[in-house]
């Protein structure tokens, strides 16, 4: 009974994580410029990723598997963020250096 239900909890973690995926592959495909593309990479593809290393723990029914799936959640989560803010702050800069006006990316 249990083992089932992780299962089903699992194909549901992977069909949302898939979806999750899809979303960021289409933000940055169709979103204008550079920093709604990274919004989209950076935050529905870590919320993807996440959700489906979170299955594998589930269905693996092994600790070591399952840790290094947790640890993977864990590094997507810290890494990401940061990678997302180097970026933006790597195309603001020479903006800034130059004097020139930084605006905002079109709504």
């Amino acid at each position: 009974m249990i083992v089932e239900l992780a299962l089903y909890l699992a194909a549901l973690l992977m069909l949302v994580g898939a979806v999750f995926s899809l979303l960021a592959t289409i933000g940055v495909l169709r979103f204008p410029d550079l920093l709604t593309r990274m919004h989209a990479a950076s935050k529905a593809g870590a919320v993807g990723g996440g959700l489906l290393l979170l299955a594998v723990a589930l269905v693996s029914q092994d600790a070591a598997v399952a840790l290094r799936a947790i640890l993977g959640i864990l590094f997507l989560l810290l890494t990401t963020p940061v990678a997302a803010h180097l970026l933006a702050r790597v195309t603001y800069q020479p903006a800034e250096e130059s004097g020139q006006q930084v605006t905002p990316p079109p709504e």
